[in-house]
């Protein structure tokens, strides 16, 4: 029976308005620098407690003051306009009211963790890759999660909206794990809202 729920964050519960893409721009000045990019450069970003310009200067950007604070702008710009999806609140009601733990696991640049904590309540665990220093799928990310909740791993579901990372990443570690597929055509252990979702764990929840 499931004892525990776990998150993904954006594109899940939260979605942005307005997308700037900072930390895409840095890369992309970081390449007309000269420095070819790495296949772990995604990954570095995601497992390093940085900010805009703590990861320029973990890249080597030789950024001016001017275009370090238009990126940190277009940074504010986004982190603003983030949005609670319709369906969140309603969705984090329900579950609470059942007695289960919550818990957010997240890909994410640091700053993108403020938003996420200034909109939605508080958890009972955060698994932030920049905290872990790990990603989804990597194990490490999804075993510190388990232990930090407390239950066995199969009385957790987790969901999402990447299919790898939210659903196919928790059920190779024994938990169970769903895919969010708010367009609506659904595939296996698909759900196509939020509040559909809470009513299938409310009904397999421990107390039921």
């Amino acid at each position: 029976m499931i004892q525990a729920v776990v998150f993904d964050v954006f594109g899940t519960l939260l979605q942005i308005g307005e997308r700037r893409h900072p930390f895409r721009q840095l890369m992309k000045q970081v390449r007309l620098e000269g420095r070819q990019p790495k296949s772990d450069d995604a990954r570095a970003l995601m497992t390093k407690n940085l900010g805009l310009a703590g990861a320029a200067a973990y890249f080597g950007a030789q950024l001016s003051h001017s275009e370090l604070a238009s990126l940190e702008a277009d940074l504010f710009t986004e982190l603003a306009s983030v949005r609670l999806f319709d369906d969140t609140l309603e969705t984090l009601a329900q579950l609470k009211d059942a007695d289960l733990k919550l818990a957010l696991c997240s890909n994410l640049a640091a700053p993108y963790a403020i938003p996420a904590k200034l909109l939605l309540s508080k958890f009972d665990v955060y698994a932030w890759s920049f905290e872990i220093g790990a990603i989804k799928p990597e194990p490490a990310i999804y075993y510190q999660m388990i232990e930090q909740l407390g239950c066995e791993a199969s009385a957790i579901a987790m969901i999402g909206d990447t299919l790898e990372a939210d659903a196919l990443g928790p059920i190779a570690h024994g938990m169970q794990g769903y895919h969010l597929q708010r367009s609506g055509i659904l595939g296996e252990s698909g759900f196509a809202s939020l509040t559909d979702f809470a009513s299938y764990v409310v009904q397999h929840a421990r107390h039921a």
